[in-house]
C-alpha cells in the first residue's frame, strides 16, 4: 500500500508546529518529517511534542546529520522519541545541507564515509549492544544507551550515486529529494545496486521528499513554486541539471539572484520546465497524474514539502484527497 507524508519545516512558533502535525494526523497522513537545521527550532524538542500531542501517524527526522551531532547523541534523542511515541519514532539521517553547514564553519567531508559509520554506531546502540567501534571517522569505548530504544527503522537522505548505493546495502528506508520520474528510475537502479551487498533484512522503503504545489488553478500553483524550485535548482548539482536539460549558467544566474535576495529576479529565472522537473505542481488532476508517475518509477511513499499552497491547510485537504485517489489506482 502507498503511504503519504508531510515534511514539517519548524520555522514557525511551536504552538502551530503541533496544531499543523495533529491536522495530518486527522487528515489520515501516514508520517510527519520535521526538518533539522540549526536556524530553525530544534528538531528533537519539535519531535517531542508532536508524539505527545498525536497518537497514530509514525515520526521522523528528516533529516538529522551527525556532522553537527555525534551518532551517539542521534541514538538517544531518537530512542527517546521513540519512548515518548509508543515506538512510531523514525530516524532519518544524511549529510545535511552542504550550504547551511557552512554557515556554522562545518566543512562538509566526506559524507557517505561519515552517514555509513553515524548507522552503524547508531543502529548497535539502538539493539542496546555495548560499543567499541573504530572507524576512520568515530570511535567509541563501551558505549551503550542505559534505556532500551527499540527496533527503529533507519532512513538514509540520499541523492548522489554512492549514498543511494549506501542507502541499499544499509538502510531501513531511503529519503529520496527529487520530484520528476527520471530521477527516481536512477535512484531505483543505484538502491538495487547496492542491494547486491545488503547487509540486514528486507528491502528498503523509497520514500521521495517531493516539493509540491496545488491549487485549483494550475497557473497559480506554478508560480507559487518557483521560489522554492529556484533554491532547488541553485543547489542541484551538473548532472541532474543536464538530465534534465537545464543549463548551467542558468542555475549560476539563479543563485546569483538568491545570494542578492532579488527575488524578482528569481522568479523571472525560473520557467515552466524547471518547475515541473523539480516540483510536483499543478492542480488536483496534475498532481495526481505525477504521484502516480512516481509511483510508476519505483517510489513506495511520497512525503510532501514545502510551498504545497497558499493556504497550506487548504492545500492538505486537497492532498489528502488526492492521496486516496491514487490509493485507489495503485497498490505499492
Amino acid at each position: 500500500m502507498a503511504t503519504f507524508g508531510v515534511e514539517i519545516l519548524p520555522n514557525i512558533k511551536i504552538e502551530k508546529l503541533i496544531s499543523f502535525a495533529k491536522i495530518c494526523e486527522e487528515l489520515g497522513f501516514d508520517n510527519i518529517w520535521v526538518a533539522d537545521h540549526f536556524n530553525n527550532r530544534n528538531v528533537y524538542p519539535a519531535l517531542a511534542l508532536i508524539a505527545q500531542n498525536t497518537s497514530r501517524i509514525k515520526i521522523g527526522s528528516g533529516v538529522v546529520n551527525p556532522y553537527h551531532t555525534h551518532p551517539a547523541f542521534i541514538a538517544s534523542a531518537i530512542g527517546t522519541i521513540n519512548e515518548i511515541s509508543n515506538g512510531r519514532a523514525i530516524l532519518g539521517i544524511g549529510a545535511g545541507d552542504e550550504s547551511i553547514l557552512n554557515r556554522i564553519g562545518i566543512k562538509r567531508e566526506k559524507p557517505v564515509k561519515f552517514v555509513e559509520e553515524s548507522v552503524r554506531i547508531i543502529r548497535k546502540l539502538f539493539r542496546g549492544e555495548t560499543l567499541s567501534y573504530h572507524g576512520s571517522i568515530f570511535k567509541t569505548r563501551t558505549a551503550k544507551l542505559d534505556f532500551k530504544a527499540g527496533d527503529i527503522p533507519i532512513y538514509i537522505g540520499a541523492q548522489g550515486p554512492k549514498m543511494l548505493r549506501l542507502s541499499g546495502r544499509l538502510g531501513d528506508g531511503v529519503l529520496i529529494n527529487a520530484s520528476h520520474p527520471k530521477d527516481i528510475s536512477f535512484s531505483v537502479k543505484q538502491i538495487k545496486a547496492g542491494m547486491e551487498d545488503r547487509e540486514i533484512d528486507g528491502e528498503p522503503e523509497i520514500c521521495v521528499f517531493a516539493s509540491v504545489s496545488v491549487d485549483h488553478d494550475s497557473s497559480k500553483a506554478v508560480e507559487l513554486a518557483k521560489k522554492i524550485v529556484g533554491f532547488i535548482v541553485a543547489s542541484s548539482p551538473e548532472y541532474i541539471l543536464e538530465r534534465h536539460g537545464v543549463e548551467i549558467e542558468r542555475r549560476d544566474e539563479i543563485r546569483e539572484a538568491i545570494v542578492r535576495a532579488d527575488f524578482n529576479r528569481l522568479d523571472s529565472l525560473i520557467d515552466d520546465h524547471m518547475v515541473g522537473v523539480f516540483s510536483i505542481s499543478g492542480d488536483e488532476r496534475e498532481v495526481k497524474e505525477r504521484l502516480l508517475e512516481l509511483f510508476d518509477a519505483g517510489a513506495e511513499s511520497i512525503a510532501f514539502g514545502s510551498p504545497m499552497g497558499r493556504d497550506k491547510i487548504e492545500a492538505l485537504k486537497l492532498l489528502s484527497r488526492i492521496c486516496e485517489a491514487v490509493r485507489g489506482e495503485i497498490r505499492v
